[in-house]
């Protein structure tokens, strides 16, 4: 009986249980991706030999600078994560621990979410087209643009892609590069008619930019904070909203004017 055990081995017997559990936790495998800054790619040069931006129907700028979109790297939605990766990533500031469901939707297949994030990637292309060719009021029957960046798949490079297409055909508009020559980076969806959206993982985002040389990050106004929370020293936050004010603000700070900031 309890009453009957000396108290260090009435503590062994309780502890028992618990130090069970722990190592059964330590193995098993929990509902969490481990994600890390992940690869960018400038939409005015080339990406695996490829032009990241061909445009028919109108006269092209030849361009300097960078606009570079960025992505995130997470583990496969069938990659098993455990409490050690969990532990590690929690406290590393070049890793995000995310609920699975948060990145891969529930009940999906390997081959479905990169069909899925393939289909998004594809919409997204042709939103940030009708965008900028809407912005600079060309006739979208007359102007071809294609668009072609290889195993990048999600939505999230809508307002780079737009913007690219925006300093390819008319600059900052007084002849000169909407990048003035800077390596600029950033991230957003974009709809049709030019607003920006949220994406996720900016703050690790904006390492992959910091790594890869840019000096200006584009983000969503609504995740300003998040931006802020990455390491972005030396790296400045430009928030946006809209097709229109991202490329003010560039206009602005080729100028040397104010910009807005996060």
């Amino acid at each position: 009986m309890l009453s009957r055990l000396t108290r260090t081995r009435a503590v062994a017997v309780c502890a028992a249980p618990v130090v069970a559990l722990l190592a059964v936790a330590a193995f098993a495998p929990l509902p969490y991706v481990i994600a890390q800054p992940g690869a960018t790619a400038d939409v005015l040069g080339e990406h695996q030999g490829t032009e990241v931006i061909s445009i028919s129907g109108a006269p092209v700028r030849e361009t300097t600078g960078a606009l570079r979109m960025t992505t995130i790297l997470a583990t496969g939605p069938g990659t098993e994560v455990g409490l050690g990766d969990v532990a590690e990533s929690w406290f590393r500031t070049d890793r995000s621990v995310l609920p699975r469901e948060s990145v891969y939707p529930p009940g999906k297949s390997v081959e479905q979410v990169a069909e899925r994030n393939l289909a998004a990637m594809t919409d997204s292309q042709h939103d940030a087209t009708r965008a900028a060719l809407g912005y600079l009021g060309e006739d979208p029957k007359k102007v071809k643009v294609t668009l072609r960046l290889a195993d990048v798949g999600g939505p999230s490079a809508g307002l780079l892609f737009s913007l690219g297409i925006v300093d390819k055909l008319d600059g900052d508009g007084d002849g000169g590069d909407l990048t003035g020559g800077r390596s600029i980076a950033g991230t957003g969806t974009i709809t049709a008619d030019g607003k920006v959206g949220a994406v996720g993982g900016v703050a690790l985002k904006t390492q992959a930019a910091q790594r890869d040389g840019a000096t200006v990050f584009l983000v969503p106004r609504g995740e300003c904070a998040d931006a802020r929370a990455g390491e972005t020293k030396g790296l400045r936050l430009i928030p946006v909203s809209t097709l229109k004010g991202a490329v003010d603000s560039l206009r602005a700070l080729e100028r040397g004017e104010k910009v807005p900031s996060c």
